[in-house]
């Protein structure tokens, strides 16, 4: 029997806890979890912005690996602590909880980063860091390595600026990757910028030579502009309102657009919080309030008729809600959703106001917006008629599913999947290889509408996208439900050609604006069926790429060897298509994620939108990165 007593409790000393278990404190170990460290140091940098002490900011990626972050703020206090007897800066990088963020005595009114654990995270899951703070007309560094001080704080040399330097290396013993992302850092800091009117942000690229300056002094004016840059506003002017109220900094900024989609990004203390909270919902309660009683006083609502709803009223429109606040209450170090009461009946009080005021002065533009909302409403009731035949019925009515759905044995939805395929050959020849306990096939025939151009009674009376609403059981729109989801897994099966590129975006594009859950979950996969077939005497390989195919040829030898290109999934037989493309042991399937709201939302614009000419500068501007297309 294994002895269980004093000597089995473990005691993590100091920054061991983070590295021992890094997911607690970044989420992850792959590139979610690199960037991370990334937000930790610009995040202390904005806060000092936010607080009127930093104007610039400097990201730059450097070749070997390591990247800096470098502000012109007050710079970290390098006096004796007098509780940890180190210089401060040590302290801040070397224990979690430290920081100037807690309390009425903090150094910071407002703040991004309550818990205190960032910047001692970074260093404890880096190879090694430098910081540089200067201060006093002194400039200090001290170096560490995977957490621990390996020299002491010292003086370099003199200056006569003010700010903070952080330099880390992310440590490869820790993470999957430890390439940075410029694309993925530019959207993060562009954000920021919007958020943070006026100051200004440059990210430099030391292994490319890219690099970008931004700044806005339009702040989220310019954010809503920037979002509907790709849509076609129904009024040219942003509606904007800024107030402090105790302590609270509100703005907000909204503008519609002749679309169908709804566009609203919620900060709180320049963090985006995905889930909304209380900021949101004062938002949408002002907007449906305030839109009811200006369509009552212009008359475009009768006595009698119902009000327009929630759904109605953000049809077409972008906004972005951002309230900065002294205590803020997020659930969990993810910050995903902020929960301070008092802030829903700042944010209705402000953004009331500001929208009935607009109306009122600009009344040829209110009843252009109160025209969409009004016009939504009715396609919403349509919708709904035509909702009910997408309903799910019970366990007991099978009939209620789709006839092509080939449904799977367990009714358990953790353990099924149901893949999407594109064309009935391919879905006959998926239903005979799969394994019928956990796997279900729905084809599709052809390519589905297209939803970013379509309202919900147009989408609702696509066949296939209704039998697909029914198979996935959740509902759709203001129903939407993804507990009710009869499968655990979504897998889009389409060819490997340019068609079924354009069927597997169409699809990603109706699960990213309806079903959007599904994506944030990663419930939704993408399967890689395989290009060719090399056989040679008895060997057999598949290959999923040129450069794959490259490789086996050169390994197998070019002499006596067939190979077949697959132009389509229905060339595989069934027995091949399991072992290929959907038996779990051998198969390769890519997961979708959702970073950002923001990007993910300007590529659907682009790819699927209204306008042509974003379309066109983007496929010239990727089109040498396109490999392996069938053209």
């Amino acid at each position: 029997m294994t002895p269980y007593g004093a000597q089995q409790i473990q005691v993590l000393e100091g920054l061991e806890a983070v590295r021992r278990r890094p997911g607690m404190y970044i989420g992850s170990t792959d590139e979610h979890g690199l960037h991370h460290l990334v937000w930790e140091v610009v995040d202390n940098s904005v806060d000092e912005a936010m607080n009127g002490f930093c104007t610039q900011i400097e990201v730059r990626i450097h070749p070997d690996g390591s990247l800096s972050v470098d502000d012109d703020g007050r710079g970290i206090p390098v006096d004796v602590h007098p509780r940890t007897g180190r210089p401060a800066v040590e302290t801040v990088l070397t224990t979690l909880h430290a920081g100037g963020k807690f309390g009425e005595n903090g150094g910071y009114k407002v703040s991004g980063g309550l818990h205190g654990v960032g910047v001692s995270v970074v260093n404890a899951l880096s190879e090694w860091l430098e910081v540089q703070v200067r201060l006093n007309g002194q400039v200090y560094r001290q170096r560490y390595q995977r957490g621990k001080p390996t020299t002491e704080l010292e003086v370099i040399g003199p200056t006569d600026r003010t700010g903070t330097l952080v330099r880390f290396k992310p440590d490869s013993e820790v993470f999957e990757t430890t390439a940075f992302d410029y694309d993925t850092i530019l959207q993060r800091l562009r954000n920021l910028a919007f958020l943070n009117a006026g100051l200004e942000l440059r990210l430099i690229d030391e292994r490319s030579g890219r690099s970008d300056t931004l700044r806005y002094d339009g702040g989220i004016v310019e954010f809503v502009r920037y979002l509907n840059r790709n849509k076609e506003p129904l009024h040219p002017t942003v509606i904007y309102a800024r107030r402090e109220l105790n302590g609270t900094q509100i703005e907000i900024a909204l503008q519609y657009n002749t679309g169908y989609l709804e566009t609203v990004i919620p900060f709180a203390n320049n963090i985006h919080t995905t889930e909304g909270g209380t900021h949101l919902a004062g938002f949408r309660a002002a907007l449906t309030r305030t839109l009811n009683d200006a369509a009552r006083k212009l008359g475009m609502l009768k006595d009698g008729q119902d009000n327009l709803t929630g759904d109605d009223v953000r049809e077409g429109l972008t906004a972005v809600v951002s309230v900065k606040l002294q205590e803020p209450q997020f659930e969990g170090q993810t910050k995903t959703k902020l929960g301070n009461s008092e802030v829903k009946g700042w944010v209705d009080s402000v953004a009331g106001e500001a929208i009935a005021l607009f109306l009122e002065e600009h009344p040829q533009e209110a009843r252009r917006i109160l025209d969409k909302c009004i016009t939504a409403a009715r396609a919403r009731e349509a919708a709904r008629k035509a909702r009910e035949l997408t309903r799910r019925k019970s366990a007991l009515e099978s009939g209620g599913l789709p006839g092509k759905l080939a449904d799977c044995i367990i009714t358990d939805p953790e353990q099924c999947e149901l893949f999407l395929v594109e064309g009935d050959s391919a879905g006959g020849t998926a239903k005979q290889g799969r394994d019928r306990r956990f796997q279900a096939i729905m084809p599709l025939r052809g390519k589905i509408l297209n939803v970013e151009k379509a309202g919900m009674e147009k989408i609702l009376a696509n066949l296939e996208i209704r039998a697909m609403i029914t198979a996935l059981g959740t509902g759709v729109g203001e129903e939407f439900d993804i507990s009710k989801s009869r499968y655990g897994r979504i897998i889009l099966m389409t060819d490997a050609d340019v068609d079924g590129a354009h069927i597997r975006t169409l699809l990603l594009t109706f699960f990213y604006r309806y079903a959007r859950e599904f994506i944030e979950q990663g419930r939704v996969y993408i399967a890689l069926p395989p290009l060719y077939r090399v056989r040679k005497g008895k060997q057999e390989r598949y290959c999923y790429s040129d450069a794959e195919l490259e490789r086996v040829l050169k390994e197998m030898g070019s002499s006596g060897v067939e190979i077949q290109r697959y132009k389509g999934l229905g060339e595989m037989n069934a027995e091949q298509l399991w072992e290929t493309t959907m038996n779990p042991e051998t198969r390769t399937i890519l997961q979708v994620t959702m970073e950002d709201a923001v990007a993910a939302d300007e590529i659907f614009t682009i790819l699927m939108g209204e306008q042509v000419e974003p379309r066109r500068q983007f496929i010239q501007r990727h089109a040498r990165e396109v490999r392996n297309l069938d053209v």
